[in-house]
């Protein structure tokens, strides 16, 4: 259990501390929102030009909060625009990581080796389409989940970001490019922080501040049951992602040493009863939701012919997607390999033989370590 931060000053963005300190002052909660969407949506940057700001509110600002608390300390650009990185350092000093990916502008060579044949490209061209900029936000520095193929699990968990550390970094994207997803796939565990958490959720989808979509908002999760159970009852409309790598308890254990503390029939019950109440009110199979699963395929680990009829087995028929990742080698203390293109063909043809929707990750970011996994502050 790490220790709760405690920031001077405070986010501004940050809706619980800020919301918390106009109570304890019997100051409308009303200013707050008028900030906030101030500040987000009509791109003013100083209280002077907040409307009847009450003056005890003025005041409590200026003393204990500040516009941001984090600053970008580098941008790192992939060779061919598909990433950028941005490393934030936040106020004690403490790093993160944060990753735009632009799906839909990338070189071929990012796509599977079918995919590329398919569109009878080289692989050196440029592939153009309607840009989707994703936003893939940390919620912890470090993690201590210790998945052995994630270089941010050789962190440790450091400490949980608050809800406007998580906000800020969406707002740094901004600056950047204009962000249509979010994805809760960078540094650690989203539901081992969950009020921060949830909180950046409900910031994110307020048309007052940022508008977006809970259908465009994803958390990943090794598989924390009960704040799964809790996501769909405070957030039933975002997305949900299981960071699977395994379809026994023995190999997953392996993979994510964490894992023997949740068996993964218990948590593909969770996860069902999850996309179960999301379907519930959807007639059309064509429109109904998936949880998607990962699965990172590591040579000779978890990417055999036995393995995969294992997986498929254990999730067909339910309302999943299977997103299949090679490899990406990193800084762990393991010998792991990416696998061959024809292991990783022969392991998506398997299990899409028991009718699980299957695809292979097109992969960005590899170049400036922004890929599945790489995510590391070294210190």
């Amino acid at each position: 259990m790490v220790k709760q931060r405690v920031l001077n000053p405070k986010p501004l963005f940050d809706e619980p501390l800020l919301l918390s300190a106009f109570e304890a002052q019997n100051i409308n909660p009303k200013h707050a929102r008028r900030i906030w969407r101030l500040f987000l949506q009509q791109s003013v940057s100083s209280l002077d030009d907040v409307p009847e700001l009450p003056k005890a509110a003025r005041a409590l600002l200026d003393a204990e909060f500040t516009t941001l608390s984090s600053r970008i300390v580098s941008r790192s650009d992939a060779s061919d625009g598909s990433t950028t990185k941005l490393l934030i350092e936040l106020q004690d000093g403490q790093r993160i990581e944060s990753v735009i990916m632009r799906y839909g502008d990338a070189e071929f060579r990012n796509y599977p080796e079918e995919e590329r044949k398919r569109r009878g490209e080289t692989g050196e061209a440029v592939f153009k389409s309607r840009k989707r900029a994703t936003l893939c936000v940390s919620s912890q520095v470090g993690c201590a989940m210790g998945c052995t193929f994630c270089a941010t699990g050789t962190m440790g968990l450091l400490d949980n970001l608050t809800a406007g550390e998580i906000i800020e970094q969406l707002i740094h994207a901004n600056t950047v490019e204009k962000i249509r997803n979010i994805v809760f796939m960078g540094m650690g565990e989203p539901l081992d922080n969950y009020d921060a958490v949830l909180a950046a959720i409900n910031a994110m989808v307020d048309t007052g501040r940022f508008g977006l979509s809970p259908s465009r908002i994803s958390v990943s999760t090794v598989g924390v049951i009960p704040r799964i159970h809790a996501l769909a009852r405070d957030a039933p409309d975002v997305g949900l992602a299981l960071s699977l790598h395994a379809p026994t308890q023995p190999l997953r254990i392996q993979i994510v040493p964490t894992a023997k503390a949740w068996p993964i029939d218990r948590i593909l019950a969770a996860t069902d009863a999850f996309i179960s109440h999301q379907n519930k009110s959807i007639s059309s199979n064509n429109r109904r939701k998936h949880v998607l699963v990962e699965y990172v395929l590591i040579a000779e680990i978890n990417d055999g012919d036995e393995v995969a009829h294992q997986l498929g087995q254990l999730l067909k028929g339910r309302d999943v997607l299977l997103n299949v990742i090679p490899y990406n080698p990193t800084a762990v203390p393991h010998d792991y390999r990416p696998p061959s293109h024809a292991a990783t063909r022969s392991f998506v043809d398997i299990v899409k033989t028991y009718g699980v929707h299957t695809l292979q990750r097109q992969e960005l970011g590899q170049d400036i370590a922004s890929a599945c996994g790489q995510l590391v502050i070294e210190n």
